[in-house]
């Protein structure tokens, strides 16, 4: 017998073909999600606001027209689902706002009526200091709790609703986005900061996210992540400095 609320027989992805439901599938994280889940050979539900909005074509797409804000306008989108993955931010970060809350609020009713269990959401690793060095641990982050102050407070809501679904939750808190290509190379810790990770592409989060989806051991967790490229300058910035302390 499957594991209740995982229609295909397994929690996360294995070797089988999974069916995955994208919220935010338009946005730059989440159409690296759709992309690089269809191209995993997993089936993809993507919800959106309008059809048009979905630039990407694949034969395991699916796009279905739906209010994320509602829950039983999401219920057939969710209904069956393997895993749901929840990308949606917003681009106004000086105002109130309640997009990453609201959406989850909705998915997660959703889900729990519907007996879909597997939810993993992208969330911000700017509003936590552990793990972080001193530097930004003093200087940068409190900086970025009064810019982004509304999103953070958007972002800690979210993650409350997530960890108390019930639900097997991951979150993935990233730091800041770029546009970069994916590398796979980007390091994870757990409950932590990955210290000295300031950036990371889009297209990497979507990759940590699908493993994720295949690890059972991310379930009820929270991972941090950064990009490789960072610590390659890392490594190259100190062998440099190293050297002039040498030559002086």
């Amino acid at each position: 017998m499957p594991p209740p609320g995982y229609p295909n027989g397994v929690p996360c992805g294995g070797e089988r073909s999974l069916k995955i439901t994208v919220f935010g599938a338009t946005g730059g994280t989440g159409e690296h999600l759709v992309r690089q889940a269809c191209e995993s050979g997993h089936h993809v539900i993507a919800v959106v606001r309008g059809p048009g909005r979905m630039r990407y074509r694949h034969p395991n797409r699916s796009v279905v027209r739906a209010d994320v804000m509602d829950p039983e306008a999401i219920s057939d989108a969710v209904t069956g689902a393997d895993a749901v993955l929840n990308a949606i931010g917003t681009r106004k970060v000086r105002v109130p706002t309640s997009a990453q809350s609201d959406s989850t609020e909705s998915i997660v009713k959703a889900m729990s009526g519907h007996g879909a269990r597997r939810l993993l959401v992208v969330s911000s690793s700017g509003m936590v200091s552990e793990g972080d060095g001193p530097f930004t641990r003093i200087v940068v982050k409190p900086i970025l709790k009064r810019v982004l102050r509304h999103v953070f407070a958007d972002a800690r809501r979210m993650e409350e609703l997530v960890r108390g679904s019930g639900l097997d939750w991951t979150i993935v808190r990233a730091p800041r986005l770029t546009d970069g290509p994916r590398t796979g190379g980007y390091r994870m810790a757990v409950e932590r900061n990955v210290r000295g990770g300031f950036w990371v592409s889009r297209a990497d989060v979507g990759d940590c996210v699908l493993r994720c989806l295949d690890d059972p051991a991310t379930i009820r967790m929270r991972a941090r992540e950064v990009e490789q490229a960072r610590r390659a300058w890392i490594t190259l910035h100190r062998r440099w400095h190293e050297q002039r302390k040498t030559e002086t």
